[in-house]
């Protein structure tokens, strides 16, 4: 039976991915760097390794033995100290490598993301070939950017790596962007940017889940995929419908994109001169995500490694909606 070691087993998207590996008969590992985490990859399925991604040895330690290692542990967030960005996103990621080289694994499957292609401008059916944006001025694209590059310069020398790009993932399960939205609209403090009419990716948390696994089992060594629901949707329109999957009314209210994205830089630079504590109330990435195209062809995963969404928005909708 193979064993896996995951980092961000306790989240969303590496939670799921324990409880497929652990169908797929294969035995798990998982990074916790608390006690509630450790409960959480345990109710999972997962055996759970005390440590988190600056402890070089307990990395060693969870990845001891395994075939695959998958990297979901990250900073997802749009504003904080950039050395936590580059602690955990950047640094982070260098010590699974090294964890990994060092303990004889086979292939480590990084879960990247289309923002590390983000800086500033729409992404119209961006492919694998757009390049990575490591000079992004928003600190989580340019950490993940940076990351990414170290995982796609460490394959070979006996260290198969691929990564795997979802984009907006969703779901059952989901404990921060679906709550988060609820929250802003329950305030009064959501609006749309630009009238939220532009076409967005999105990815559900089972078929980010496929996608690892296919990165795992079938991706060529030095591989790079994106992986979503198949065709685009317009933000709007699938944002107002997960709201409505948890009771809440999609709020009216909306702000030009324009004035959206100099309110954001100004709060930002004010934030920074100042050292104020807390999150701006707008900031880059966030007017990026709102009030951007991002749209994204997925024909090199169908391609090469036979990808097709398992789940289909309707049904993961339905699934929200209890």
């Amino acid at each position: 039976m193979p064993t896996a070691f995951v980092t961000g087993g306790s989240g969303f998207v590496g939670g799921a991915l324990i409880e497929r590996l652990r169908r797929e008969g294969w035995d798990v590992r998982a990074l916790a760097r608390s006690e509630a985490a450790a409960d959480k990859v345990r109710e999972r399925g997962a055996a759970p390794v005390a440590g988190d991604l600056e402890d070089e040895a307990k990395l060693r330690e969870g990845a001891a033995g395994a075939e695959v290692a998958f990297h979901a542990a990250a900073k997802v967030e749009d504003w904080g100290d950039p050395d936590e960005f580059e602690r955990m996103n950047v640094r982070g990621t260098a010590n699974v490598i090294a964890a990994c080289r060092e303990a004889g694994v086979r292939r480590l499957v990084h879960v990247g993301t289309e923002a590390a292609l983000m800086a500033g401008s729409p992404l119209v059916n961006v492919d694998e070939a757009v390049p990575l944006r490591p000079d992004s001025p928003a600190l989580y694209p340019s950490s993940k950017a940076k990351a990414e590059q170290r995982v796609r310069d460490a394959n070979g020398d006996g260290l198969e790596t691929v990564v795997i790009r979802p984009r907006f993932v969703w779901g059952l399960g989901d404990t921060t962007l679906l709550p988060t939205l609820v929250e802003l609209v329950r305030s009064g403090r959501f609006r749309w940017v630009g009238g939220g009419g532009h076409l967005t990716a999105t990815t559900h948390v089972d078929n980010a889940v496929e996608g690892l696994w296919l990165g795992a089992t079938k991706a060529p060594a030095g591989g790079v995929y994106f992986v979503t629901d198949g065709d685009p949707v317009v933000f709007r329109e699938f944002v107002s419908r997960l709201l409505e999957t948890q009771g809440v009314t999609p709020p009216t209210g909306s702000v030009p994109a324009g004035v959206a994205r100099v309110a954001a830089g100004a709060a930002e630079r004010m934030w920074r001169i100042l050292k104020r504590s807390g999150h701006p109330p707008l900031t880059r990435f966030s007017v990026w995500v709102s009030s951007q195209e991002c749209t994204i062809d997925i024909g090199r995963a169908e391609r090469e490694l036979g990808y097709r969404p398992v789940k289909s928005r309707e049904q993961g909708l339905a699934e929200l909606g209890g």
